[in-house]
């Protein structure tokens, strides 16, 4: 008999690895976070920072986090749960609620790192795209430029540089008009260095190579929204009442869909500090809310704070030492 010689072997198949579980789970593009969280060597084990966002089944989270052996290190956080507080009560996971959001993220972690007043970001909000090279003057996005390109205006009159952060949009297809943009420019108005430029933006027109940015405005203040609205009300009232209900149930029409998140935009600015909770009130108290179950209405309370539950025991153990 021949000599067969044996490839397969128990050696063999001992040389496979099993993929992580989030990548054959499909959670985690490992090649696009390791070039996320790759820092160059010459800046001396100085974290590198991402904007991550994420979208739920009714909310947007924005994170600013940084990568660390012991794992990954949240320094910032906001969630468009929070948004009722400032006035937006509706459309929580939409178009202009992901710009909120990541607004919100960044005046929050500027004011934590006392950069709020040095970087104020964008007031008013547009859907251009602005560079700046490291004496303050505008640049074209494609221009050559030997100094470092910055994306937030001030970096040549303050001390401290800007916050720079890098987009981390998972796994979220990045087409054209994506709400993951959003909450990008949202971050970037703010006052965040955020690299990007407008060809992923809504208003860019591939064939022709030009860009719109009133389009990307409009959208940010909800006009999308608003023609849908009025041409629903025309073609098909009944249908209109079923998808709006939550909009007309807060008086909120067509017209005052732009008002309304300009509203929004200067309650983040004011105060942007978060707050513990669920649900706010107008005043910003803790409220309640209902949610439907198998047909019936329940009412849940909001969260008590940590006082009011300590208040309450107190009062327990006074009642039970008096009797």
């Amino acid at each position: 008999m021949p000599f067969v010689k044996v490839i397969k072997d128990k050696a063999y198949f001992k040389r496979f690895q099993v993929k992580f579980a989030r990548r054959r789970s499909g959670h985690t593009d490992y090649a696009a976070r390791h070039k996320l969280i790759t820092q160059d060597k010459n800046k001396y084990g100085s974290p590198k920072y991402r904007l991550v966002v994420r979208f739920s089944n009714q909310y947007v989270r924005v994170q600013v986090i940084s990568s660390e052996i012991s794992g990954d290190r949240v320094i910032c956080e906001a969630s468009s749960a929070e948004l009722p507080r400032y006035g937006l009560k509706v459309g929580l996971k939409n178009f202009p609620a992901a710009y909120c959001t990541g607004l919100l993220c960044a005046r929050r972690l500027l004011a934590d790192l006392k950069l709020d007043e040095m970087y104020p970001g964008v007031k008013e909000v547009d859907g251009t795209v602005n560079v700046f090279n490291a004496y303050g003057m505008e640049i074209e996005e494609k221009a050559r430029c030997n100094s470092k390109k910055f994306y937030v205006e001030g970096a040549e009159e303050n001390d401290r540089k800007p916050f720079r952060a890098y987009l981390d949009v998972g796994i979220k297809t990045t087409s054209r008009g994506a709400k993951v943009f959003a909450a990008m420019k949202g971050a970037s108005d703010g006052g965040m260095d955020i690299p990007h430029n407008h060809k992923k933006f809504p208003g860019y027109d591939p064939d022709v190579k030009s860009y719109d940015p009133d389009e990307f405005k409009s959208r940010i203040m909800g006009g999308h929204i608003a023609e849908y609205m009025e041409m629903m009300e025309e073609d098909d009232e009944e249908n209109f009442k079923k998808v709006f209900a939550a909009y007309l149930e807060n008086d909120i029409s067509a017209d005052d869909m732009e008002a309304l998140y300009e509203t929004v935009h200067d309650a983040i600015r004011e105060n942007p500090t978060h707050v513990k909770g669920r649900t706010f009130d107008d005043d910003g108290k803790q409220s309640a809310f209902t949610y439907t179950k198998t047909g019936k209405e329940i009412k849940r309370q909001g969260k008590l704070t940590y006082e009011q539950r300590r208040a309450a025991s107190n009062a327990k153990k006074a009642a039970l030492n008096e009797e």
